[in-house]
């Protein structure tokens, strides 16, 4: 879980939101990915094994979706129905991939999985709580942050963090596919 990435995702695809719709998409995405996050934290191995997912599996998909996100930062022209609030962003890319994106949720399942007893496992809770508060608070006074750099510097911070958006994308592809190569 890195904030900062989703806090400027958030604020390139709100900027033509109002306030009350930017904190019903806050809300909603904070809200899926802490209950996506504790899921996986006290199921995560199971649902692998149900389905047959495995971790590599779970890591390209995640990838190829940051990916899709990355290029919509850097050709906002191209995705207008992200910016134009027709579309959903709090699921994608908010809360799936950036919040609790496959490298998150894998994190949660092996500090659990790794946990002693009940005791132990209460704090990956408190850290995904915590993980999650950052996001929040980070994409709630985003607009402050920005308000300082003005357009032409938001642009700039946009294309930036596009570029290592996309290079998480592709850190996330070269593991999975790194992980998956020798299993086949």
């Amino acid at each position: 879980m890195e904030p900062f990435s989703t806090i400027a995702v958030y604020a390139t695809l709100t900027e033509n939101m109002s306030l009350e719709k930017k904190l019903r998409v806050i809300a909603k995405s904070m809200r899926l990915s802490f209950v996506v996050l504790a899921f996986f934290a006290l199921t995560g191995h199971l649902v692998f094994q149900v389905f047959n997912i495995t971790v590599s599996a779970f890591q390209i998909a995640g990838g190829i979706l940051l990916v899709v996100v990355a290029l919509q930062m850097l050709y906002p022209e191209r995705s207008a129905s992200l910016k134009d609030g027709s579309t959903d962003i709090a699921i994608v890319p908010l809360a799936f991939p950036l919040t609790a994106g496959p490298g998150t949720i894998t994190t949660v399942i092996l500090l659990t999985s790794k946990s002693q007893d009940l005791f132990e496992s209460s704090f990956v809770f408190v850290g995904i709580f915590v993980g999650v508060l950052a996001s929040f608070i980070g994409m709630r006074y985003s607009a402050r942050l920005f308000k300082y750099l003005g357009d032409e510097g938001l642009r700039v911070v946009t294309a930036i963090m596009a570029i290592i958006v996309l290079a998480i994308a592709v850190q996330f592809l070269i593991d999975g596919i790194g992980t998956a190569i020798p299993q086949v």
